[in-house]
């Protein structure tokens, strides 16, 4: 079998075959990082093509001083799948539970879900991006530090001020909604 330069020298050189077998080589791994974040079959699926679409696309564009060729098609298909989590998934935080017509509507809505929906939305920006990377897009702590390009131990402040903001906050909405629930 051929070694990964010489199939990457041929895949700049736009040969189909080598492209075939760089995917057979890493497809399986990076399916499972695209399945982990996005947690839907199918659009893994696509977005594993998409990946290797680019790679066949931009293949020119890598360069093994700067890194390993799987962590370039690693970084490619994180950032595919982030751009269609940001696109199509609405996180928690932005639902709009303010407005019910009637005291049914109100009360289908489990309240746990609005107390940690009211909860997060009081959360400053940074701390909010780093409970959504780690817990709605499940990043390690490590991948999610560098994403949003602060150091490791300021990032794990970051969760660990945000639960414990959070935990003060979803303490006092639960009261709240409790309350409001039984004026209705």
């Amino acid at each position: 079998m051929q070694n990964d330069s010489t199939l990457i020298q041929q895949l700049k050189n736009k040969d189909e075959r080598a492209l075939s077998l760089l995917y057979d080589k890493y497809s399986g791994s990076i399916y499972s990082v695209i399945l982990k974040m996005i947690r839907d079959e199918g659009k893994a699926q696509n977005l594993l093509q998409d990946t290797f679409m680019t790679v066949w696309d931009k293949a020119e564009n890598y360069d093994a001083e700067k890194g390993r060729f799987y962590t370039w098609v690693y970084r490619i298909a994180k950032n595919k799948t982030l751009n269609m989590l940001r696109k199509s998934d609405p996180l928690i935080q932005t639902d709009d539970f303010s407005v019910h017509n009637n005291k049914e509507d109100a009360i289908s809505i489990e309240p746990e879900y609005l107390e940690l929906n009211g909860a997060v939305t009081t959360l400053e920006a940074h701390h909010k991006e780093a409970i959504e990377l780690v817990y709605f897009k499940g990043l390690t702590h490590r991948e999610a530090h560098q994403e949003m390009n602060v150091p490791l131990g300021t990032f794990k402040s970051y969760v660990r001020q945000a639960l414990k903001q959070l935990k003060i906050t979803y303490a006092k909405t639960l009261s709240l909604i409790l309350l409001i629930l039984n004026a209705l």
